[in-house]
């Protein structure tokens, strides 16, 4: 793991000047700390802000970036017309469209590379968006040095970094069915929601938006506690009183892309 990391570090050096794509996760905030102690002042942290990234996130990566020091953009994006229905191909049209304005971005300012946090596990799922990274030129570094989620959280916590136990998040189109157009209310209700179960203690969860239906999923031991907590009812009308008719919980537990499991693609996975 070391020498990944040192590896790691010469990689990010022969870039000289990088924007880092910057959500504020696990894989980000390492890659940018690294960067930055790396590269100083001649790397640029950027987060891009759109209607279908909650704002808890922003502002998560707004607190991130300040704890490492270094120098942080906030892009405000408008919806990318192409993914308003969430097409099966959402990631790829949405990375392509937003990785294409960080590219004018560091044409315009002299920057000799963008690069994002994808590491060696995200190859063993679907993400269609790493085929647009690969289109734009965009680097992975995390990649390129051999380096696991696991090794990137272990190092993370190393370097004292706040996000090393961070559980994994994606934008709010992941909670809902592909190929419906999607409200904007829908959007701040899921949000709100979410934001919400953070805040009674449970991290690691989705909540998937079905036809006003709040589908929620969370690891079954934190299913298990929500269910014997003396708050449950709580939880329950709070939803409620964002707009939900109903509440469930997913007996099956959280897990990554539940919302496609329909995909037939997936199944070639």
């Amino acid at each position: 793991m070391t020498q990944k990391y040192e590896h790691l570090k010469e990689i990010i050096a022969s870039y000289e000047r990088l924007i880092v794509a910057f959500s504020g996760g696990v894989d980000s905030s390492f890659l940018l700390k690294t960067a930055y102690d790396v590269l100083g002042s001649n790397a640029l942290a950027i987060t891009v802000s759109t209607p279908y990234i909650a704002r808890w996130e922003i502002n998560d990566a707004r607190r991130v970036a300040k704890e490492i020091g270094v120098s942080h953009l906030v892009m405000e994006k408008p919806w990318i017309d192409a993914i308003r229905h969430n097409p099966e191909n959402r990631c790829y049209l949405c990375k392509h469209a937003l990785f294409s304005s960080l590219g004018s971005f560091a044409t315009e300012h002299n920057f000799s590379a963008i690069a994002e946090g994808s590491n060696v596990d995200d190859t063993l799922e679907y993400r269609p968006g790493r085929v647009a990274l690969g289109e734009l030129g965009i680097k992975t570094p995390l990649l390129d040095a051999g380096l696991s989620k696991k090794e990137i959280r272990a190092l993370s916590q190393k370097l004292g970094l706040s996000t090393w136990d961070k559980p994994s998040y994606a934008c709010l189109l992941t909670r809902f069915a592909y190929d419906k157009p999607i409200a904007e209310g829908a959007l701040m209700m899921v949000s709100e929601a979410e934001a919400y179960m953070i805040a009674q203690g449970y991290p690691q969860m989705r909540v998937r938006y079905e036809e006003g239906l709040a589908r929620i999923e969370m690891p079954q031991n934190e299913a298990i506690r929500l269910l014997n907590d003396s708050h449950l009812n709580e939880v329950t009308e709070h939803l409620k009183s964002l707009g939900f008719l109903h509440v469930t919980l997913d007996l099956e537990g959280y897990r990554h892309g539940s919302i496609a499991e329909s995909l037939s693609i997936l199944e070639k996975v």
